[in-house]
């Protein structure tokens, strides 16, 4: 009885101290406000908003173990002699930064599973931000007013690259080293400045003495604190603005339909972070990854064969094996265009591009309303068509980095391969191109033909003259919404007589950007909801 007495007091007095903390601090700050304002957000149920928590879960994942590897970790290239549990390398010289990375791996109790665990958790950020950014470009949710989240998801991609990179190349093993002396080169293929920022990164010529250490830095401390600043800001638009949404029943561009933040959400959310620290932990357990042990320390006179990146920077590899040798010697310096186009032009326009697609499809549409409401890909035919040709140009690029195994696998020539992929990166992406251009067409008649006709029953009847004739009944209302609420934008009218170049190229691209369609007439009843349905939001009331 005494005891639950004071279980009891303790738990009333734990009670008055937290409510009396929350009146202190919502005095000074509208907490209970926020509070109500965020337990009431609504969150779409749809299984592909989950992507974006995926890449959040999986960056938590490696906030965590990476905090766990820091406390074992040394960096630098100082030399040493292995001493450690491996028998194998016993006696070899090796690098302080392979030498730790080994005992963290053999000898270090639960070491291995947290350095794999960070390797997987690494591999399914990257790949989960890749992913949403696609879904968010198909569905066109980068449209007003979320042009900075946009932005902010492509610097974040850009900044998990580099973070990937850092940290694969901090074992100092002989994969790690391979690409650092690519890395190397890349730096120093830029006109003028190349030779200068090379030999101050890496403190000399390759391999230098100050890189490891200094990607060190930039890896636990310099990137991880953008990143977080960056995905703090990506999650407060994403409040601020709400979720995109399906059309359907009940949601039109003035409204967020979907489940609670509490209980449902915070649920739902709760089993997905679960899941991916077991997911990442099965994978570290029963997935080898990255041995370094066996690649061996890193030697400047040394390379194997089979060495390719990991795959999200695959393409700039694949890309650097299928330029052909070209090079310009002017005023003395010698000007590698084989490594500078496809490792430092080539992705610097595919991210400014990537940056800047917001602005480029609202100036072909002199669009500037609020859009809340997902396109279906195949509603924007040109533009899916672009992404399917990106996803497979990358394909292509990133396959091209294993010419090498694929060679000596099906024993077939190598320059035979580089040639067949040299013509692969050009004519399959405008294959692919033309294909999904045709195919989202083709999905738009089918839907025209089923809404003037209906859908088929599968019965059929004979008429009284032998005829057989299919049995339809009318669309459901969900497909309806579905066939019907798509914001189409009409391309810009042919400009006048005597107008300048831009207006005429603006007018021909939005004419060629958005003329591919398939008209779906409404009536006017429907045209009339349609219209209520796309309505701009009203900003003074929200």
């Amino acid at each position: 009885m005494l005891f639950r007495r004071r279980r009891q007091r303790a738990r009333r007095m734990a009670r008055e101290a937290a409510s009396t903390g929350f009146d202190v601090l919502d005095r000074r700050l509208p907490l209970a406000e926020a509070a109500k304002q965020l337990l009431r957000k609504a969150f779409p149920d749809h299984w592909s908003f989950l992507l974006g928590e995926l890449a959040l879960y999986s960056f938590v994942v490696l906030l965590l173990t990476g905090t766990w590897l820091t406390l074992f970790f040394e960096p630098g290239t100082r030399q040493t002699i292995y001493h450690g549990g491996y028998v194998p390398l016993q006696g070899l010289q090796m690098s302080q930064a392979y030498e730790s990375t080994v005992h963290i791996s053999l000898d270090v109790r639960g070491g291995l599973l947290m350095r794999q665990m960070h390797h997987w958790a690494a591999l399914l950020f990257i790949a989960s931000i890749g992913v949403h950014m696609l879904r968010i470009f198909f569905t066109g949710a980068f449209r007003r007013p979320r042009e900075g989240n946009w932005m902010t998801g492509i610097a974040l991609f850009i900044l998990a690259l580099l973070e990937g990179f850092a940290g694969y190349s901090l074992p100092d093993d002989l994969l790690s080293g391979t690409g650092l002396r690519t890395a190397f080169t890349i730096v120093e293929s830029i006109p003028l400045v190349g030779t200068y920022l090379a030999f101050f990164a890496w403190g000399g010529e390759f391999p230098g003495h100050l890189l490891n250490s200094r990607l060190y830095i930039v890896h636990v401390l310099l990137v991880p604190a953008l990143l977080v600043a960056l995905v703090t800001v990506h999650l407060f638009l994403v409040v601020y603005l709400k979720h995109t949404q399906w059309a359907g029943q009940g949601r039109t561009n003035r409204n967020a339909v979907g489940q609670p933040m509490f209980p449902q959400f915070t649920a739902k959310t709760t089993g997905l972070l679960l899941s991916v620290f077991g997911v990442t932990a099965g994978l570290a357990t029963v997935a080898q990854i990255n041995p370094i042990w066996v690649y061996g320390p890193f030697r400047a006179d040394q390379v194997s064969t089979d060495a390719q990146p990991d795959w999200y920077v695959g393409f700039l590899d694949g890309a650097l094996r299928l330029m052909p040798p070209w090079e310009t010697t002017f005023a003395g310096h010698a000007i590698m265009w084989n490594v500078l186009l496809p490792a430092i032009v080539m992705p610097g326009l595919l991210f400014t591009l990537l940056l800047f697609y917001p602005v480029f499809e609202r100036w072909l549409t002199g669009d500037v309303g609020e859009h809340h409401l997902c396109d279906r890909p195949r509603d924007k035919a040109v533009r899916t068509a672009f992404g399917v040709a990106g996803i497979v140009w990358y394909a292509v690029l990133l396959t091209t980095s294993s010419t090498d195994v694929i060679a000596f696998t099906f024993r077939v020539s190598l320059n035979t391969l580089v040639w067949i992929f040299r013509f692969g990166v050009i004519v399959l992406p405008i294959l692919a191109f033309m294909l999904t251009k045709r195919l989202c067409l083709a999905l738009q008649a089918h839907e025209r033909h089923e809404l003037l006709r209906g859908e088929e029953t599968g019965e059929v009847s004979q008429s009284v003259y032998g005829a057989i004739v299919p049995g339809h009944r009318p669309v459901p209302v969900a497909r309806w919404y579905r066939f019907l609420v798509r914001d189409m934008p009409r391309p810009i009218p042919a400009p006048r007589d005597g107008a300048s170049r831009r207006m005429r190229v603006r007018s021909a691209l939005s004419h060629w950007y958005f003329g591919s369609r398939v008209e779906i007439p409404p009536t006017i009843t429907e045209r009339e909801h349609i219209k209520e349905i796309q309505a701009q939001p009203d900003r003074r009331s929200s």
